[in-house]
């Protein structure tokens, strides 16, 4: 059974930075990309920023130029590098891990930013 353990999370100001981390194991196959969302309160859940295997990488157009995601492979690791933050940054960040038939998500990390 796949499981991702996220770490990182917490309460920071507006301007400050905070990185998340995910490591994944469990799988059969390979996971061929791995990445975060969020969803904020009275929100639907939205994509942060992907990675590939061959790290193509895929940002939201909110989080261009602030945050940074970057993975392991090898390890099965991903983490993101949030820069600037801002208190519409406030959510809870999920990693997520696609495999060839399996779609897998962590429990979720608080992340708050506060004005």
């Amino acid at each position: 059974q796949v499981r991702l353990v996220e770490s990182g999370g917490g309460l920071v100001q507006a301007g400050g930075s905070l990185r998340l981390s995910c490591a994944a194991s469990g799988s059969a196959f390979r996971f061929d990309r791995m990445g975060w969302f969020r969803q904020g309160v009275g929100n639907l859940r939205e994509l942060v920023a992907t990675i590939t295997t061959i790290g193509i990488t895929n940002y939201a157009d909110s989080v261009k130029g602030r945050f940074s995601i970057s993975g392991d492979g090898a390890k099965n690791t991903v983490h993101l590098q949030m820069n600037s933050l801002k208190p519409e940054d406030t959510a809870v960040y999920y990693c997520n891990a696609i495999t060839r038939d399996s779609s897998n998500w962590g429990q979720g990390t608080q992340v708050t930013v506060s004005s």
